[in-house]
């Protein structure tokens, strides 16, 4: 017989009111706590931070919330930027990564808690057998044993690097008569990392993948009961079109660095006249004519590529702003 524990979810942040859909990018979770338990539950070192943030992705996508980032388009950027392992529950980083990529938020987040209530997972001699794959070598594995794991996520505010909103999740499960990755205590998945899929039924069928389920689920609503309380700053963009020889295809001189995102629609204008002082002849005051809008389709960190609409014809150096 199954029993599941559920451990109530704690969320906290003081966010002004915004019901806007926001755009967002989920980072691998840290596992730097329970790196240690996790080498000795599968034998060798496997990388639950990537797993937990593919589950967490699956769930927000699914609600339809959020509107999340491609995993490969975030790993292109993080091989650009030669960001380290050492550097996901880092907020600094996390924000200037968001920033490249052009979304309104970033999550990050930890796992501090992944196994059993004491780490340990047989009694007697031993913790895990790397050969035979057993818990507890010379031990007694328990009748009953219970898989505890542990969440924290933080969404962290792409211009300042400030902690918007934190959430945790705990999830609990119990059977007797497996242990914590399997029947009888076998262990799944030993036979190298590549194959290592935390979304597999393999993993998600063991109780410590429905107490990582449990977890995850807690922190993606927490995540999406502040979605519409995040803040949306108003995007202000200023630049030039570098390039107007394909109405498809005109290049600007701004992109992600200054807030620019796919779909985000500019006004292009252009110079009309002057107004000058009439006592000092200075130039008081610049009129700008609309010509049309430019729709961005690409975007990178210091340039855009956007489809122009309009009566008019873009031209090198035209205007574009916000709208």
């Amino acid at each position: 017989m199954r029993r599941y524990f559920w451990i109530g979810l704690l969320c906290a942040a003081s966010i002004p009111a915004n019901a806007q859909k926001k755009r967002i990018a989920v980072m691998d979770f840290d596992y730097a706590t329970v790196r240690s338990t996790v080498a000795q539950l599968f034998g060798t070192d496997r990388d639950i931070g990537k797993g937990v943030s593919d589950m967490l992705v699956d769930r927000l996508v699914n609600d339809g919330t959020f509107s999340v980032i491609e995993r490969k388009q975030l790993d292109k950027i993080i091989t650009e930027q030669n960001f380290s392992n050492s550097n996901r529950a880092d907020s600094a980083t996390a924000a200037k990564l968001a920033r490249v990529l052009g979304v309104d938020a970033i999550v990050i987040g930890s796992i501090t808690q992944f196994g059993d209530d004491n780490k340990s997972t047989s009694t007697g001699a031993g913790v895990m057998g790397a050969v035979t794959g057993r818990f507890g070598i010379g031990g007694v594995q328990k009748s009953k044993s219970t898989a505890v794991v542990q969440l924290t996520a933080r969404i962290i505010d792409t211009s300042t690097a400030e902690i918007l909103a934190s959430c945790q999740g705990k999830g609990d499960s119990s059977r007797g008569g497996v242990g914590l990755l399997g029947k009888g205590g076998s262990v799944y998945g030993t036979s190298g990392g590549a194959d290592f899929d935390m979304k597999s039924s393999g993993f998600q069928n063991t109780i410590l993948g429905e107490a990582t389920n449990k977890a995850v689920t807690q922190v993606a609503q927490g995540l999406e009961a502040k979605a519409t309380s995040l803040p949306s700053a108003k995007l202000e963009i200023s630049g030039l079109i570098a390039d107007a020889s394909d109405p498809n295809a005109v290049v600007i001189n701004v992109g992600s660095r200054n807030g620019l995102k796919v779909g985000t629609v500019l006004n292009v204008k252009r110079k009309d006249h002057d107004v000058r002082d009439p006592d000092t002849n200075k130039v008081i005051r610049t009129v700008d004519s609309l010509i049309g809008t430019l729709t961005i389709t690409e975007v990178e960190a210091g340039s855009a590529v956007g489809r122009f609409s309009g009566a008019g014809k873009p031209q090198i150096r035209d205007i574009v702003t916000s709208q």
